[in-house]
């Protein structure tokens, strides 16, 4: 059968419906590969047609001086470097021109481990459970004799790692400052073809099974340990990592008592790839959110939230933010808007309170962000150093109820 990059896509798209996530991310690969292929030949050959020169005519002639050859190389070697840079800076253009979330030939670096304060910890550990096996990091605050007084699960984002993604948010220097633990899962590519949390798929969407369970596994051996309640224990996590936090969040309220969201999405705004890419481009449906509500595990209250997105986001529109509030509010109106202005943005800080008093739900949307940790470090993939300090405000969020 021709290749055609439609019929890749569509093949993609099918084998992601039968459940075969690393065929459909090669399908896919492939199908973007061909198009930036596609591309370059269209250069060489706008190249070869800009290129002078006259039609050759075999004849005999003597063999020139070693000189006039060395002279003829030089030159033949300048146009070839010349014709290569063109052909790069065309790759370069056909790789922008893709969209961000299409890009999945962007995979993690051996990143640096992130600056550790003094008499810190930052391990390298293995959860194995039933539901299955994940590598992590740990990071373990100094001066807690008694073991840390909280844990923060953190969830990097697609083409992210461990270290890449501590050292973006600095969120390992926040937990120091409260005495905080802080576990950094690693999604490989083994697991997804863009070592994405694979968010889209239903298996992963409820209580019980997939990566929701494994994490909250992760979780429940490190409460042990540590003696921690559910109330000292956090979940946060960027686009693919926020969307899974949210799910974790709503399908184990008797683990985590809060989740921090980033550029993420609802529960249940995809089940698949295709209708994950509409919900990255244009946002969930407000009937997939309604629907799924969070239930309490027991008598558990549902985690609280708050959520961050900034509204020039190209990779997860902004409108998927207010989708992850409307889950958790319904009807509600707020209790505060309160525009302000941090680090050389502005923002509009949205505030939901229960009959107490207290707020349950806080909504972010920082004017001018893309795809990017606010207040993060440039050191960190996808970061943005302006805007507020989207670790700062989601350990005070955190601990707000806690202590």
């Amino acid at each position: 059968m021709k290749f055609t990059i439609p019929r890749a896509i569509r093949r993609a798209m099918r084998l992601a419906r039968a459940g075969a996530r690393r065929s459909s991310a090669r399908a896919m690969q492939r199908a973007i590969g061909a198009t930036m292929i596609r591309t370059t030949l269209e250069s060489l050959s706008t190249l070869q047609a800009m290129t002078p020169g006259k039609p050759t005519v075999a004849r005999k002639h003597r063999k020139p001086p070693a000189k006039a050859r060395h002279k003829a190389a030089s030159r033949a070697g300048a146009k070839v470097d010349r014709r290569l840079s063109a052909v790069v800076k065309q790759l370069r253009a056909a790789r922008s021109s893709l969209p961000a979330r299409m890009l999945l030939d962007r995979f993690p670096t051996h990143s640096r481990p992130p600056p550790i304060p003094r008499g810190a910890q930052y391990l390298d550990r293995t959860h194995r459970g039933r539901a299955g096996t994940r590598n992590f990091k740990l990071f373990l605050p100094a001066g807690q004799s008694q073991g840390p007084k909280g844990l923060i699960l953190m969830l990097h984002g697609c083409s992210q790692n461990p270290d890449d993604f501590a050292t973006g948010t600095d969120m390992n220097a926040v937990a120091q400052r409260h005495g905080l633990a802080v576990a950094w899962p690693e999604q490989t590519r083994d697991h997804n073809g863009a070592s994405c949390w694979n968010w889209f798929a239903p298996v992963n969407q409820a209580r019980g099974k997939g990566e929701p369970a494994i994490l909250a596994g992760l979780t429940r051996a490190l409460m042990r340990e540590f003696g921690l309640d559910r109330q000292a224990v956090f979940v946060a996590g960027l686009s693919a990592g926020g969307a899974m936090a949210v799910i974790v969040a709503e399908t184990y309220p008797d683990v985590f008592s809060a989740v921090g969201v980033h550029s993420g999405l609802a529960r249940g705004a995809a089940s698949d790839v295709m209708s994950a890419l509409s919900a990255m481009r244009s946002g969930g449906t407000p009937g997939a959110a309604r629907a799924r509500r969070p239930a309490a595990a027991g008598s558990r209250a549902p985690a609280r939230r708050i959520v961050f997105h900034g509204d020039a986001d190209s990779a997860v529109h902004p409108s998927n933010a207010p989708q992850i509030v409307l889950a958790a509010v319904g009807p509600r109106t707020p209790a505060r808007v309160t525009p302000a202005e941090a680090a050389g943005r502005s923002y509009l800080r949205t505030e939901y309170a229960l009959p107490d008093g207290t707020v349950d739900v806080e909504l972010w949307q920082v004017a001018g962000a893309g795809h990017a940790w606010s207040g993060g470090k440039a050191g960190g993939s996808f970061t943005d150093s302006r805007g507020p300090d989207a670790s700062a405000e989601m350990v005070r969020f955190f601990l707000a109820r806690s202590r």
